[in-house]
Order: structure tokens, then C-alpha cells, then sequence
């Protein structure tokens, strides 16, 4: 699990430094804070070290495998038109900082490139091993109704789709788990199950369903995008890619979601920093901020360890506030907002 991430120059980041939780991390900040840049480094790194894949899995990561892997990944994650186009923008030239730390020091690495860098990334520290966890990254809209044949013609033709999308829909494409996780899975399914009012399943045909007692088969592109982003999380519990142990990257999960079904989604996170998955999650939203706020410090999860984060940003770049409870942070934007518009609603009556 991460446990560090230091960035330098990276896009809108001057210099930021994240102190980060083995279960809940959860950021916030306005649009154009950074938030889903910090996610995507996150994930690059974490992708880039998973050994899911990986022909030279048996081997330790060599500088030259790992520097072309570290490229390549931001350049398909990030899709800037060079590898030194995410380096924060000023005059002349800026060199991009990154360094992650997690709870085995085997897999520490960092690294860096230029504004001038065209595709190629400069280890400073070459992890020991390859990770055995595979990362998930949730964009902010569903995949799941796109997922026949996307990863195919992805692979053959160029499509303007961030890799994200390609390796979701690798994972919802993985076989159903069986065996002793069995009844584990069947637990953390069940919140999920009663929000979408059905069951999610893949056909021959690589086409997702959702199945609803009494009403037969639904196709997926016929279901509300809400519940497409449930079905999607539900699958990969069913897969184990959120079971036992794993990453959750999640950029705006709110996004097309009513306040109820946030509620589902809020506790579903939850249960899943309780089983030992490390969530990472980007919002805007005070709703949802405040129902994982109020989950994090109720009876059931008050063991659940947990990182908020809020962004700023200002003419230096953006400032990083930090803190184990939402109550530690002193300004949140979209509180301030909200206030804001319950002064002047009241003003209008």
C-alpha cells in the first residue's frame, strides 16, 4: 500500500507533499485543483509496478523496463501530445518530480523528466520487485455499457479514450471468483445488489446484464448511468479485483448519482477500506464528503483508518491541507459555497 506520494512540478502541483492512509483517502477541491492529476500519478505509479501482465514477472524490475513502462503508462494515462507536457507550465525549463512510498519499502520508487522530455522518465529509485496487486481506476463516467469489443478495437485502432477505460474494462472482463472468497464477496455485493434492484452479469457474447428478480434481463446500455457505475464496482468484487486486498483509484464517483443512491456508495467504500482495500476517491461533492465524514466516525467504522485532503489553488500553484477527520481541515470550497448560496437564498425570502 502507498503511504507517501511527493510531487514536484507536476501539472498544477508546484510542490506537494501527501501523508497517505492504508484504508480511506478521500480529496476534494474545486475544478481544475488537481485532484484528478493526483489520482492519475497515483495510479501510473501503481499500474506501472503491477506485475499483472508482465512477461518479466519473474525477474526484479530493471531500470530500462521500468523507465519505458513509467513513460508509456502517464503518456496513455495523462494523453498529453509529449511526456514533458505534464510538467507544470513556466518559463524556461522545469524538471517533474515524483517519489512514492509504501508499506514495503521494496517497492519505493521515484523519478523524474523535463519539459524537453519526449517519452522517456529518469529512476532515481528502482523498487526490488514487482507489486502483486492490480490497481483499479474508476473515471468519473461508466464504462460498462462500452465494454464489448472496446478493448480490441482499443488495441487496433487510435481512440481518443484515456488507457483507464482499456484497463477497466480488462478487469470487468476477468472470470467470477469461486471458493472460500465466495461468501466474503456475496457480503460486500449485497448493498450494491439492493441499490441497482438486480444482479449484474456477463454473457457469451461479452455483453453485461442486469438481471431483476420478476423482470427478466436488462441490457446494460438501457440501465440509468447511476446504476452502470454500481454495476460496475459490483463486478469487480465479483472478479476479486475488490475483495481481500487492492487499490480503488475513484475520480468523482457522485457524478449522475441521486443523494440516495450516494448513501450506497458512501458505505460501499467504506466496507471496502474495512476488508484491507486502499481507496483512494477524488469529489467536489459536500454531500458525499459529509455522509463518508459521518461513516468514518460511526461505531461500525471508527476502526477504519482515514486521510482527508482538501486542494487550494493560488498563484503559487496549489496548497495541500491534510488531516485524519474532515473537522481538521480549515477551509473547504464547497462548504464555503454552499453558505454562500444559503446567505443569499435567504436574502431573496
Amino acid at each position: 500500500m502507498f503511504t507517501r506520494l511527493r510531487l514536484k512540478n507536476l501539472t498544477v502541483f508546484q510542490e506537494a507533499d501527501f501523508v497517505l492512509s492504508p484504508g480511506l483517502n478521500v480529496v476534494i477541491g474545486q475544478n481544475a485543483s488537481g485532484k484528478t492529476h493526483f489520482l492519475k500519478a497515483l495510479y501510473c505509479i501503481a499500474a506501472s509496478l503491477s506485475v499483472a501482465g508482465k512477461r518479466q514477472s519473474q525477474d526484479a524490475p530493471s531500470k530500462a523496463v521500468l523507465q519505458a513502462t513509467i513513460a508509456d503508462k502517464i503518456v496513455n494515462v495523462f494523453r498529453p501530445e509529449s511526456l514533458g507536457r505534464i510538467v507544470r507550465r513556466r518559463q524556461g525549463r522545469e524538471r517533474c518530480e515524483l517519489t512514492a512510498r509504501f508499506s514495503d519499502k521494496t517497492l519505493n520508487i521515484s523519478f523524474s523528466f523535463a519539459t524537453q522530455s519526449k517519452s522517456e522518465v529518469s529512476l532515481g529509485r528502482v523498487p526490488g520487485r514487482w507489486n502483486d496487486i492490480t490497481p483499479a481506476y474508476i473515471p468519473s463516467r461508466e464504462v460498462i455499457s462500452l465494454f464489448p469489443n472496446f478493448v480490441s478495437v482499443y488495441e487496433n485502432r487510435y481512440l481518443e479514450f484515456e488507457e483507464t477505460y482499456r484497463d477497466l474494462c480488462l478487469l470487468l472482463g476477468a472470470p467470477a471468483i469461486r471458493g472460500p472468497r465466495e461468501n466474503r464477496i456475496k457480503k460486500l455485493l449485497e448493498p450494491l445488489e439492493s441499490a441497482m434492484g438486480g444482479s449484474v452479469f456477463l454473457d457469451k457474447n461479452g455483453r453485461f446484464y442486469l438481471k431483476m428478480p420478476g423482470q427478466g434481463n436488462m441490457e446494460m446500455p438501457l440501465v440509468a448511468e447511476g446504476i452502470r457505475k454500481l454495476a460496475m464496482m459490483a463486478r469487480l468484487v465479483m472478479t476479486g479485483t475488490l475483495t481481500d486486498k487492492g487499490m480503488l483509484f475513484w475520480d468523482e464517483p457522485d457524478t449522475s448519482l441521486n443523494p440516495k443512491l450516494i448513501t450506497h456508495v458512501a458505505r460501499f467504500i467504506m466496507a471496502l477500506a474495512q476488508n484491507g482495500v486502499q481507496v483512494f476517491v477524488a469529489t467536489h461533492s459536500l454531500f458525499l464528503l459529509r455522509e463518508l465524514d459521518v461513516l468514518h466516525k460511526s461505531k461500525k467504522y471508527k476502526n477504519v483508518p482515514g486521510r482527508f485532503f482538501a486542494l487550494h489553488p493560488n498563484d503559487e500553484g496549489v496548497k495541500v491541507q491534510s488531516g485524519d477527520h474532515l473537522d481538521d481541515l480549515d477551509t473547504i470550497d464547497a462548504l464555503d459555497e454552499e453558505l454562500s448560496q444559503s446567505d443569499r437564498y435567504m436574502e431573496v425570502q
